[in-house]
């Protein structure tokens, strides 16, 4: 489904209703907005895995601007703009406090409308992110898991972007992104990418984004998940998070044995963190 969100046609998805029958009447259930990575990748890389909270939350997919099957002019491909546009995207549906869950990109976005409109959402998941970019650190790790020459690909990808770079980096860095579960070939052949939209962010805003100070204006519960073994956002990315929200806010899970995006790699355990901070939400 596509809806007009701030001028650009934004592509939604939604798996399980909103409302519940219940014995004589209808109980509305809260809204889990999943939002995918990249950018440059669409939201079916969310799915199926996400498709099981569905039992207890509407949950709603959305390919960003620019993204997947959601359009917008380049200009308007910005953190402030992405951000703006989940905002907005809840007002046109009628969406009141949706718990965020970001994976990765979609967690800088998540980090954006939070700051932006901290009276909008009711619980945060950042999971496999960061508030600043720390390359250095990535390319150590590529290094660390797959020798100097994915330390090579990784840098010449992160610094210089073309089509070569990236089809280079897609099949020798990251595979480097999982130990034990890199992403299916279905998985890659279902999902849509658009490199336009990651080589604008990769040379533009990527590069100096500083989330940081907007994490102060979060008032919602944030929950912060990372993986020991990510090479793209590693631990120190979800330290620099934590202590720059609000003291209280903020708690962290790190899953040691995990990479990007901890589902991925202990789908069992990351299972249950989030139904339990779910849960908390769900009864408040």
């Amino acid at each position: 489904m596509r809806i007009e969100v701030n001028g650009a046609p934004i592509f939604f998805d939604v798996v399980g209703s909103k409302l519940s029958p219940q014995g004589a009447t209808m109980v509305e259930r809260p809204t889990l907005i999943v939002m995918h990575g990249g950018p440059g990748f669409d939201h079916s890389l969310m799915r199926p895995y996400f498709d099981r909270f569905a039992d207890t939350h509407q949950v709603i997919y959305i390919d960003h601007r620019g993204n997947g099957r959601s359009g917008g002019p380049p200009q308007t491909w910005t953190l402030a703009q992405w951000g703006d546009d989940i905002h907005a995207l809840c007002e046109v549906l009628g969406v009141v406090k949706p718990v965020v869950y970001g994976l990765s990109f979609g967690g800088m976005v998540a980090m954006s409308y939070a700051a932006r409109h901290p009276e909008g959402p009711s619980k945060l998941i950042l999971a496999s992110t960061a508030a600043r970019m720390d390359l250095e650190a990535t390319y150590e790790t590529m290094e660390r898991l797959g020798g100097p020459e994915a330390r090579r690909i990784a840098r010449r990808f992160w610094t210089e972007p073309t089509a070569e770079a990236a089809g280079e980096y897609m099949a020798v860095c990251m595979p480097l992104y999982n130990p034990g579960a890199a992403l299916s070939d279905e998985g890659r052949q279902r999902a849509i990418m658009r490199t336009e939209v990651m080589f604008h962010f990769i040379l533009g805003e990527q590069r100096t984004m500083d989330l940081r100070a907007g994490l102060g204006r979060v008032t919602c519960p944030t929950l912060v998940l990372a993986g020991g073994l990510d090479p793209i956002t590693p631990v120190a990315c979800s330290d620099a998070i934590l202590a720059a929200l609000p003291e209280g806010v903020g708690q962290r899970v790190v899953f040691a044995d995990a990479g990007h995006g901890v589902h991925r790699d202990e789908p069992a355990r990351a299972e249950g963190v989030l139904r339990q901070f779910l849960d908390q939400e769900r009864r408040a």
